[in-house]
């Protein structure tokens, strides 16, 4: 699976696990979390190749740790694949994390098209199809039977299950590239594509349960416990991943109603070194936003309405505007034809919730408020004005 890029994601990889080195270039870090599948692995698999293979002992287990570092390795190659893949068309990997869940390749800012991102998300399941091949022409060489054999035949049916599980049609597994690539040809948008194909996955977790939990329950027969574990949590994981991926698509979606001019409130602009009485000679009563600039032009606060309204009528004269201003962040003042993802990534890197839009004269337009952002993506209680 590959993800984009987010601020968590960007901390230093000693943070959420042990620094593996670079491949190719592309730093890996093992989560600590591999090491509960791995737990998992010799505990539940160990006691079942002991029961199948008496002559292997207690050697099973060193067998049954093997498996979760050839599924390990697999994950991988297959992870690998997705980042060398994207290198062809520039994309930059930020780095491959291998956890409990398998693992993931995580993407700095890059433009996808349906074509290549169809190409990146299968190159992984396909790289796994040929690891699987690889070791069905082995099978015949080591004993069945032996330590070695035991691991080829289990790395062949891994690497099968991991190529054929993640071609399934739904994110947040590869094959849901497939369905959003498609919707995103179809119809030009891939927000659309993206909602589509984590709907798709939800409908995957959905049969998966009706399959391994309720048909045989439906048969008469009781589910096996360790395959009823298993199923809620990879279902678990592909929910919440689905969910995610609907979330996304439709956060992208309101991407264009994200526009500095659209979701500002008109303001005017005042010196720092006007009095509260210049400043309601200046006419600020007819604007609902009052911007402070400083000597150099720059905004610098904004006028505080219930401050302002404090100020006795007597006092008006010797209270500086800068009395009743909050001050705004350093450099918190944007374009009026900033928009989308542009506009968003520049706001985050800017300290405060208040912004001073300016036109292409530096004057100031109006006043924008991270509320309004937030509403504009969310869809809730939007307030946008005309340019």
């Amino acid at each position: 699976m590959r993800e984009p890029a987010t601020p968590e994601a960007a901390a230093p990889g000693r943070r959420e696990g042990i620094p593996l080195g670079r491949i190719a270039g592309v730093p890996v870090v093992l989560a600590y979390s591999w090491f509960i599948i791995a737990a998992f692995t010799v505990i539940v698999y160990g006691p079942v190749l002991q029961r199948n293979y008496p002559h292997l002992g207690t050697g099973a287990f060193i067998v049954a740790f093997g498996y979760s570092v050839l599924l390990l390795i697999s994950v991988l190659v297959h992870e690998l694949a997705h980042a060398l893949s994207a290198r062809v068309y520039g994309w930059p990997t930020q780095k491959i994390v291998l956890n409990l869940w398998g693992g993931h390749t995580q993407f700095e800012s890059f433009t996808a098209s349906p074509g290549r991102s169809v190409i990146v998300a299968l190159a992984g399941p396909g790289v796994n199809f040929v690891l699987a091949g690889a070791g069905w022409l082995l099978l015949p060489y080591p004993p069945p039977d032996s330590a070695v054999g035991i691991l080829n035949n289990i790395f062949m049916w891994a690497n099968f299950l991991i190529g054929a599980f993640n071609v399934l049609p739904g994110l947040p597994l590869d094959g849901g590239r497939l369905v959003e690539s498609a919707v995103w040809k179809a119809t030009g948008s891939q927000a659309k594509g993206t909602v589509a194909a984590g709907w798709a996955g939800r409908i995957i977790v959905v049969a998966l349960v009706a399959w391994f939990i309720f048909r045989p329950m439906l048969a008469g027969s009781d589910p096996d416990f360790m395959m009823v574990i298993i199923t809620v949590l990879v279902c678990s994981f592909l929910w919440m991943g689905a969910s995610a991926s609907i979330q996304q698509g439709t956060l992208r979606a309101r991407l264009p109603l994200v526009t500095a001019a659209g979701l500002s409130t008109p303001a005017m602009a005042v010196p720092a070194t006007a009095s509260v009485r210049d400043l309601l000679g200046f006419g600020a009563a007819a604007h609902k936003s009052v911007v402070v600039c400083g000597p150099d032009g720059r905004p610098q606060g904004v006028v505080d309405p219930a401050a302002l309204a404090s100020v006795p009528e007597a006092a008006a004269g010797s209270t500086p505007v800068t009395a009743v201003a909050f001050a705004l962040a350093p450099g918190a003042y944007v374009p009026e034809w900033s928009k989308g993802q542009e506009l968003i990534q520049f706001l985050a890197q800017v300290e405060g919730k208040h912004y001073a839009v300016v036109d292409h004269n530096g004057a100031v337009t109006g006043l924008l408020t991270q509320d309004a952002v937030l509403a504009a993506i969310t869809g809730k209680n939007r307030r946008t004005r005309q340019a």
